[in-house]
């Protein structure tokens, strides 16, 4: 068993979300324990609750690291086209291979649900605030008769929209779709959302 002043506190913090995700990859969220954590980094939980306010605060930082991930995922795939609507469906097509690709942890930002009453801290704000913003950029080429309010809502209603195929995806109930790929729906989401949204 490691003692405390074998690392400092941040080298402990890193060690403990690595390990958190490590953990989530394998065991989903139901397995994530700070007894587990502890135990793979070589700690006791006690040494935990001097890096982490507790469990909650531990997986809000994961789902920080995951926004982060997120982020640089649709950036690095966004599209870059000549053509707005074209930019946008790259977004969806980007933010459902994520949901795919990195399940355990995209289910963790939804899974999750803080306590009643309890704020999401401003730092995770602003990490979810540049998520959208992808969304947003891609949008304003296309609504240029729409406030910046509705440009906000529009993305966060066809993000809305796009997590619902990734949840069908993800929990293997694309039966309900109709036969189509999560690609088509994707197509299909996109073309009729901006049918609507440029009249």
């Amino acid at each position: 068993m490691a003692r405390r002043s074998d690392h400092s506190r941040e080298e402990i913090r890193e060690m403990a979300l690595a390990a958190g995700e490590s953990i989530l990859a394998q065991e989903g969220y139901k397995g994530l324990s700070t007894r587990k954590v502890a135990s793979a980094i070589g700690y006791t939980a006690g040494t935990l609750y001097l890096v982490f306010e507790s469990l909650e605060d531990m997986v809000i930082q994961l789902n920080g690291r995951t926004l982060d991930a997120l982020y640089k995922w649709l950036h690095a795939h966004a599209g870059q086209g000549a053509e707005p609507g074209d930019n946008l469906l790259a977004l969806a097509d980007a933010y459902i291979s994520f949901a795919e690709t990195e399940t355990p942890r995209w289910n963790l930002l939804f899974e999750f649900i803080t306590a009643e009453g309890e704020v999401l801290p401003d730092w995770y704000l602003a990490k979810l605030s540049k998520v959208f913003d992808l969304a947003e950029t891609a949008l304003k080429p296309l609504a240029d008769h729409r406030s910046a309010l509705e440009i906000q809502q529009a993305a966060r209603v066809l993000w809305a929209s796009v997590h619902g195929i990734c949840t069908l995806k993800v929990h293997h109930r694309m039966d309900l779709s109709g036969g189509q790929s999560t690609g088509e729906m994707a197509r299909m989401l996109v073309d009729n959302f901006l049918h609507g949204f440029q009249a």
